[in-house]
């Protein structure tokens, strides 16, 4: 098993930064990809960012290009996104999700609320 915890979440303003947290415990070795999802209000979880633990080899959404930027910090089982130019449609709960060696999300965080106000 692998356990996440998110955090970092607030209120900020259009323009702002913020920046998430995801702690990894537990199996960590199970997991390969690391990624960040959102799921705004009304709307499907969708997928903003993901990292390889082994390379640090990341990909992202097109809306979260140039603006968010996702890392690892592998020996604090560590993966952090750091948001900034924030926009009032990037609000939604941002879930921390860890695939297998197979690539399957097998593992999703609580979430933490990100509120961007105009």
């Amino acid at each position: 098993q692998v356990q996440l915890v998110e955090s970092g979440g607030g209120l900020v303003q259009a323009g702002g930064s913020l920046r998430l947290s995801c702690a990894v415990s537990g199996r960590t070795f199970d997991s390969a990809v690391m990624g960040w999802f959102r799921q705004a209000p009304g709307k499907e979880r969708a997928f903003v960012a993901v990292i390889r633990w082994n390379d640090g080899s990341t990909n992202y959404a097109d809306s979260a290009k140039g603006r968010f930027t996702i890392s690892r910090d592998n020996a604090r089982k560590q993966v952090s996104l750091q948001m900034s130019s924030l926009k009032p449609e990037d609000t939604g709960v941002y879930y921390c999700a860890a695939t297998d060696q197979a690539g399957t999300i097998n593992y999703w965080g609580q979430g933490t609320q990100v509120t961007v106000s105009s």
